[in-house]
């Protein structure tokens, strides 16, 4: 019986990483992936577990495992060093004393096999079939972000909601956005469940909040890690108290998926207008408070954006532009 085993920080775990145990499948009965983690690293081993463990899914010959270690006593360095080699072969030996078969992407693989007296098969050494590493990943995720498979790019999409009352120019702020920095974003699903905000039932919030995070779910799935969102789970909350007086319950998996990196919350000094399906003017307004003592209620913080249509437009690009740059992996 083939047993092998392949390491890795996996930070990111990406679609060359993907493809390398793929590949060791291919060449063992018995896989194990070593998620090498040092204690300084603020990427948890578990989470990059799971991303390993959620692509495989349905994959019976696989374990993964986590290694917690302390680079002051293991090198925390991906040199290709005899004296490196050495150090981690006699770690790994501790962990798969019975494993015949090492498979690496990198140079120091055979160094670390033949320390430990085991085989070792070498994949894509030159990274041509996948020129990525996680080092690239992590220095421009947007340009890289196609190179992350679906089970990590939920961990690292950079999510913006946009707040506020009826007529305050959500969906053209999140349309304007989106194309500004060219991203994915995801529009108001009440508008299109619920086209008359003035007839509606409490079971129809529910339909609004599936759909909504549903429509989220698949757009971190696009081609931007940034996601503009019109409308989330606050607001559906709050039509549930101002209208029926009630606390609409919430699947933890919805709140999760609607929770953003930054909230932007649209003054209601906007100009009002009337489609024939909105609330009155008197009745938005109380919205809007309505609104905001949900969102402190969660203590959800937000910026206020206010001023003319231009202005609003420009104060959102910048509080955008600050988190991207703010938002890098660590």
């Amino acid at each position: 019986m083939v047993k092998a085993f392949v390491f890795g920080k996996f930070l990111p775990f990406h679609k060359g990483h993907e493809a390398m145990i793929s590949f060791a499948l291919t060449q063992c009965d018995f896989l194990s992936v070593l998620v090498c983690c040092d204690k300084e690293e603020t990427i948890p081993g578990d989470v990059r577990k799971g991303w390993i463990e959620s692509t495989f899914a349905g994959v019976k010959n696989i374990e993964v495992k986590v290694l917690h270690y302390d680079s002051r006593l293991l090198p925390n360095t991906s040199e290709t060093s005899a004296r490196v080699s050495e150090i981690w072969s006699v770690e790994f030996k501790k962990h798969y004393p019975n494993y015949n078969l090492l498979i690496t992407s990198e140079p120091y693989g055979e160094l670390v096999a033949d320390f430990m007296g085991i085989h070792h098969i070498a994949f894509d050494l030159t990274k041509g079939r996948h020129p990525i590493s996680a080092s690239v990943i992590r220095n421009d995720l947007f340009a890289n972000w196609h190179y992350l498979p679906a089970a990590v790019k939920p961990y690292f999409a950079i999510k913006v909601a946009i707040l506020g009352t009826e007529s305050t120019g959500k969906t053209t702020l999140t349309e304007q956005l989106a194309k500004h920095f060219n991203c994915s974003d995801v529009l108001e699903a009440g508008r299109e469940l619920i086209p008359d905000s003035t007839r509606f039932t409490f079971e129809d919030l529910h339909l609004v909040a599936n759909e909504h995070a549903k429509r989220i779910d698949e757009a971190i799935l696009s081609d931007s890690p940034l996601i503009i969102i019109d409308t989330d789970i606050h607001i559906t909350k709050s039509y549930a108290k101002f209208t029926f007086d009630r606390e609409l319950p919430v699947q933890d998996h919805i709140y999760l998926t609607n929770m953003a990196d930054l909230y932007l919350y649209l003054n209601n000094d906007a100009p009002y207008y009337q489609d024939g399906n909105r609330l009155s003017k008197v009745d938005r307004d109380l919205l809007d408070r309505s609104h905001r003592d949900i969102l402190i209620d969660h203590q959800i913080t937000f910026v206020e954006i206010s001023g003319t249509w231009q202005n609003r437009f420009e104060q959102a690009v910048s509080e955008v532009s600050k988190l991207i740059t703010n938002k890098a992996i660590p």
